[in-house]
């Protein structure tokens, strides 16, 4: 719409209208199909031939639309907006838009101005003021977005959850069961308890849950974030022992061989650090620092 010479490339992903989420109306198609529909018939409507194609990259949502050519001389640039601003407004206003995406913008499923629903033309000062702002009340996202997982917190409170959490789980009160019992004499590292997410979060105080619920997945995504000390399964948090971990498999592509043997004691342990009974690994199989003369 900002101009005749304009055309586009649309890889369609997420499902949005122009006001909002997109509601199916076709239970016939799957949903990505309907939409990709959906996206054509928009550029249908905008006066152009509308080409499909679909890109070699490694997604599910692969299909792209592209729109190169219109189906209308410049001289009726002016009528074809009028067209398009009807349509957005048909959008907004009634939830019964259904067309065929080969049909064009002369269907009457556009509602040719008129509200179904309802059967009573939209207000003229409505359809002139869309034409000047393209789309009334229209909030585009902020240039800047906040990041909110968990990565920008600072490391000082990140390391305070990190210690009291696991601290809670070393110190929780453990259910011990015969075979526990027999384990525990050949096996002295503590590896504490599992608790839910639920029993975690109602041990930290207010101020700390109040940061992390600002942050997209709050508690669980902070604890995945530090996968060093912990692993969170099926909504339980448990200390990661590192001698359950599997080894590199030799089947692993040299690229990534490569960046893990880099990363290889880059950081300090945190269990020679802070855990009672040290590393469970010995220094030389532990893929972390432990202690400052071994940083790389």
């Amino acid at each position: 719409r900002s101009s005749y010479s304009c055309r586009y490339f649309v890889l369609p992903c997420c499902f949005f209208d122009f006001h909002g989420k997109y509601s199916r109306r076709q239970s016939k198609k799957t949903q990505y199909r309907e939409y990709l529909d959906f996206v054509a018939q928009v550029g249908f409507v905008c006066g152009f031939h509308v080409e499909e194609d679909c890109l070699r990259i490694p997604s599910t949502k692969r299909v792209s639309l592209i729109g190169k050519n219109r189906t209308y001389p410049a001289t009726d640039s002016a009528l074809v907006d009028k067209q398009i601003t009807q349509f957005i407004n048909n959008r907004r206003t009634c939830d019964v838009v259904t067309c065929d995406r080969k049909v064009g913008f002369n269907h009457k499923g556009h509602c040719d101005g008129v509200c179904e629903e309802t059967g009573s033309e939209l207000p003229e000062d409505e359809t002139a003021r869309a034409g000047t702002t393209w789309m009334p009340g229209f909030q585009p996202r902020e240039k800047v977005q906040q990041i909110r997982n968990c990565a920008s917190l600072p490391r000082e409170f990140v390391d305070d959850v990190v210690l009291n959490v696991a601290n809670l789980l070393l110190n929780a009160t453990p259910q011990k069961s015969c075979s526990d019992t027999q384990s525990e004499n050949t096996n002295t590292w503590n590896r504490g308890e599992s608790l839910s997410l639920k029993e975690v979060a109602e041990h930290l105080n207010k101020e700390t849950l109040k940061r992390l619920k600002s942050e997209y997945g709050g508690l669980q995504t902070l604890l995945k974030n530090n996968h060093q000390v912990f692993e969170v399964l099926n909504g339980r948090v448990h200390i990661r022992d590192w001698r359950k971990e599997k080894p590199s498999s030799k089947t692993k592509p040299e690229a990534k061989r490569r960046l893990s043997a880099e990363a290889f004691k880059t950081r300090l342990c945190w269990f020679f650090i802070h855990h009672p009974d040290g590393c469970s690994l010995p220094s030389e199989s532990c893929p972390y620092a432990h202690g400052t003369e071994e940083l790389r």
